[in-house]
């Protein structure tokens, strides 16, 4: 079963910063990085930069296409205004069945804001008690979501890149 982990940080740098430590945490095996995405959001910016972690994952890896959608639902659909309004319903009715729901894109999108960056990962067989002390001291928060079995299955068909 997969997760998709999300870290937020109080500062815009603080996301790709801690990637060291992810990486780390990984070729130590206590995390099996499947796919990932950082936000950086500087204050005054009117949208944030995104950036897919390709150069920890591998074949299968989800890519470009799902972090587009997951990044156009939480952070570019609410600023086009209540004309997509229901288009953005459907869309993220759709992200829903894939163990997504309404409460984590909004959890996202009220605490991602300018001025702060966020560690976006779906990760398998993670050693959780080693990896919350591994971020202390980054002044992070975790959000997070877990996806059933049916539910990764259903994200992979879709979005997997490479397969």
């Amino acid at each position: 079963m997969a997760t998709l982990t999300v870290w937020k940080f109080a500062t815009p740098t603080a996301a790709d910063e801690a990637l060291d430590t992810l990486k780390q945490l990984q070729r130590q095996e206590l995390i099996k990085i499947q796919d990932g995405a950082v936000i950086s959001w500087p204050a005054g910016a009117r949208k944030p930069r995104t950036r897919h972690l390709s150069d920890l994952t591998g074949m299968g890896a989800l890519g470009g296409a799902f972090w587009g959608f997951l990044f156009g639902l939480i952070f570019f659909i609410p600023l086009l205004g209540a004309a997509l309004g229901a288009a953005g319903g459907a869309l993220g009715g759709h992200l829903a069945h894939f163990g997504i729901d309404d409460s984590f894109i909004g959890e996202v999108r009220e605490k991602v804001t300018p001025g702060t960056s966020a560690l976006f990962v779906l990760s398998s067989d993670a050693v959780l008690d080693r990896l919350r002390p591994a971020f202390a001291g980054w002044e992070a928060e975790l959000l997070q979501t877990n996806l059933s079995t049916e539910e990764e299955a259903r994200l992979r068909e879709t979005f997997a890149e490479g397969e």
